[in-house]
C-alpha cells in the first residue's frame, strides 16, 4: 500500500501491464509509470520520482475487529461476493513456496525459492528478507539492520506481523514473548510489558511507544530483483 501522490499532487492510478514479472501502473495525470515493487516511476514525465509506502497491517479479520471494533467494511460490487472462496483459495496455494516465477522474470537470486513469501524490511538504505515460515517458527526477532536494532513480532494466530525500532526510553531493547499467542512481550532490560503493536503496557516504560517500520509482504522473486543486495534471515 502506497500514498497515491507524487511532488505534493494527488495520483489516480491504473494496472498498465507487467515489467520482469512485476505489476506496473500508469497515473492519469502524466501518464507516467511506475513499477510496483520499487515505487519508482520507470517512464513518463516523473520518471524517477519514488512513491512513500503507508503503513498497513496484513491481518485475519477477527484481529483486525478486535482493534477496530467501529471499523467500515467495503461492499463489494454484484458478483463479487461470490468469487471470494475461489480468491482465497488462490491466495493461500501462492503462500506455499511452490512454484516457479513469471514468465519475463530474468533475474534469478537461488538463495530462496522464487515463490517464498517474504517480509521485506528497509532500514538505512539496507535491507533484508524474513521468510514467512521462519516467523511462523520462531515469533519474535531482535536483529540490526542498517545500524539500528529492530524487532519484528510474529502472531501465530491470526498470523499478523509487525515490526520497530527497538528502542524507548533512550535505551536498546531486547524482547522475548510473554505468552504463547506472542500477543505481548517483555523487554529483558526494564522487564515492562509490552502489546505486539509496540505499546508498553506496564512496567518502567509504561506508555513508551516503538517506532513502527513497515513490512513489505512479496514472494523472493519480486523482492530479491529489487533488492539485490538483501540479506536473509536464518533463525539460529
Amino acid at each position: 500500500m502506497f500514498r497515491a501522490e507524487a511532488k505534493g499532487r494527488p495520483l489516480v492510478l491504473d494496472n498498465d501491464g507487467v515489467i520482469a514479472g512485476n505489476e506496473v501502473f500508469k497515473d492519469r495525470e502524466t501518464g507516467s509509470r511506475w513499477q510496483q515493487s520499487s515505487l519508482e516511476a520507470v517512464s513518463g514525465p516523473l520518471q524517477g520520482q519514488h512513491l512513500k509506502l503507508y503503513p498497513f497491517l496484513l491481518t485475519s479479520w477477527d484481529e483486525w475487529r478486535r482493534l477496530h471494533p467501529r471499523t467500515l467494511v467495503l461492499k463489494p460490487l454484484p458478483g463479487y461476493a461470490d468469487r471470494i472462496a475461489a480468491t482465497n483459495a488462490l491466495v493461500k496455494r501462492g503462500m506455499t513456496g511452490e512454484g516457479t516465477a513469471p514468465d519475463g522474470v530474468t533475474y534469478k537470486d537461488e538463495r530462496l525459492k522464487p515463490k517464498t513469501m517474504v517480509l521485506g524490511l528497509d532500514v538505512n538504505d539496507a535491507s533484508k528478507a524474513f521468510p514467512l515460515e521462519a516467523l511462523r517458527r520462531v515469533g519474535v526477532v531482535n536483529d540490526s539492520l542498517g545500524g539500528t536494532a529492530v524487532v519484528i513480532v510474529h502472531q501465530p494466530r491470526s498470523d499478523t506481523t509487525t515490526a520497530f525500532i527497538a528502542k524507548a526510553g533512550g535505551r536498546q531493547l531486547t524482547f522475548r514473548a510473554a505468552n504463547a499467542d506472542i500477543t505481548e512481550l517483555v523487554d529483558q532490560e526494564t522487564d515492562s510489558h509490552w502489546d505486539a503493536y509496540g505499546k508498553c503496557v506496564a512496567g518502567r516504560l509504561k506508555g513508551s511507544t516503538l517506532e513502527r517500520l513497515i513490512l513489505e509482504p512479496e514472494y523472493w522473486f519480486a523482492w530479491s530483483e529489487f533488492h539485490r543486495n538483501t540479506a536473509i534471515f536464518t533463525p539460529e
